[in-house]
């Protein structure tokens, strides 16, 4: 074997022109594939990225099953669940990788604002966490405390709409005035910035007031719990866990009680179209590849003919099939990895630099990303475009007769 590398090597040294337009097809495409999968690495990875900050994709959702849905109509339920604070501090205890929950009971209600004007208004009690969770952006002031909510202090956050007209037109001015609910007063602490139109204003209160915000009902209200994942790879073990702990509270048929759910299904969608887009662009680039195969072959099937008389000579003196198989095979995968490992570095050099100018000129949200598969791919199709497209030559090499080689002309 490395006799045959030996001899290999020297061929194409011997033959700088043929050995460099040989190694340009695969240059080409190893370039080529490089660069759209590098592209492809990247717009998962920014996605990703801003995936992550996207909040509701990493929440785990337990809400009650408080109704039936049977040919689209619903059907009340009795036997729904009914969380506690309690509940809600055991099972955010018990799983792993939950960085904040909240529990959240909600209704409509009437409020009265400085002034006596009344408006009507969505009343949200939760946790503390909420602004964990959903990390909500402040015109003025605050979120509640856990302080705060644990001794029942009377407090708000409000909405940007409902905080303006508390403030008499600035929402900076509401904070320490109060709001009037269900004949009390609740001083606002917080006014949570504007995030579009706002149809209904909300109330943001401890859910420990939630008896004395909200208006009775025929039957109890039921809160929704939200768990926040550290990552949106630990989703998954956190519906798990939730999952499990429902099991080990109610048994196997709690799903008749309460539904858990995620929004893990948009970023499977978002992760399978970027695959698509790389396996389709990679396959067209793969045709690049296929072109320096066959240019590669053809250069050593010319060199078997030109060569014939030194292969028959080579046979005469003890050179084995298998040492012309494994020069010209070698010759082939030798060929093909310098394309590759050229066209590798002008791939990730293009890559990178193309969509940095792309960002720098045009402000357009493009990456690049260096990843070790994108690595292993361009190697791996270099070594099998070598060994495809050179078995044919080595063996039409290997099965040269050494008399009729001899006498070839």
């Amino acid at each position: 074997m490395t006799a045959s590398l030996t001899i290999a090597l020297g061929t194409l040294r011997a033959n700088p022109l043929r050995t460099a337009l040989s190694t340009l097809g695969i240059v080409i495409g190893a370039a080529a594939l490089v660069a759209v999968l590098t592209l492809g690495d990247g717009m998962e990875r920014f996605g990703r990225q801003q995936l992550a900050t996207t909040t509701d994709l990493q929440s785990v959702v337990l809400e009650p099953r408080t109704a039936e849905i049977i040919d689209n109509q619903a059907y009340p339920l009795d036997d729904y669940l009914v969380l506690t604070r309690a509940d809600a501090e055991a099972i955010m205890g018990s799983i792993p990788h939950v960085s904040a929950g909240l529990l959240t009971l909600s209704g409509s209600g009437t409020a009265v604002l400085p002034g006596g004007t009344t408006d009507t208004v969505e009343v949200i009690a939760t946790l503390p966490g909420q602004a964990d969770v959903m990390k909500p952006g402040f015109a003025a002031g605050r979120y509640f405390t856990a302080a705060e909510a644990a001794a029942g202090t009377p407090v708000v956050v409000v909405t940007l709409a409902l905080g303006s007209a508390i403030g008499g037109g600035n929402a900076a001015d509401a904070l320490g005035r109060h709001l009037g609910i269900r004949g009390r007063d609740y001083e606002v602490v917080g006014v949570l910035a504007g995030t579009g139109l706002e149809v209904v204003p909300r109330v943001y209160a401890p859910i420990d007031l939630a008896g004395a915000l909200l208006a009775p009902t025929p039957r109890p209200r039921a809160p929704t719990l939200v768990l926040q994942a550290e990552r949106i790879e630990d989703v998954a073990g956190v519906r798990a866990g939730v999952e499990g702990w429902l099991t080990s509270r109610y048994g196997a048929d709690w799903a008749r009680k309460a539904r858990v759910h995620t929004n893990m299904q948009r970023v499977n969608q978002s992760e399978r179209a970027i695959l698509v887009f790389k396996l389709f662009l990679g396959a067209i680039t793969g045709i690049a590849l296929l072109v320096g195969g066959i240019g590669i072959m053809n250069v050593l099937l010319a060199s078997v003919t030109e060569r014939t008389r030194e292969i028959g000579v080579r046979k005469a003196i003890g050179a084995r099939r298998r040492d012309l198989l494994a020069q010209f095979l070698l010759e082939s995968v030798t060929i093909a990895g310098l394309g590759s490992v050229i066209g590798t570095l002008l791939g990730f050099g293009g890559a990178f630099g193309v969509t940095a100018l792309m960002r720098q000129r045009f402000d357009a949200p493009v990456y690049a990303a260096f990843s070790w598969g994108t690595l292993a791919v361009s190697a791996g199709a270099a070594v099998l475009v070598g060994v495809v497209f050179g078995i044919y030559p080595a063996l039409r090499a290997a099965r040269l007769s050494p008399i009729e080689a001899i006498r070839h002309e």
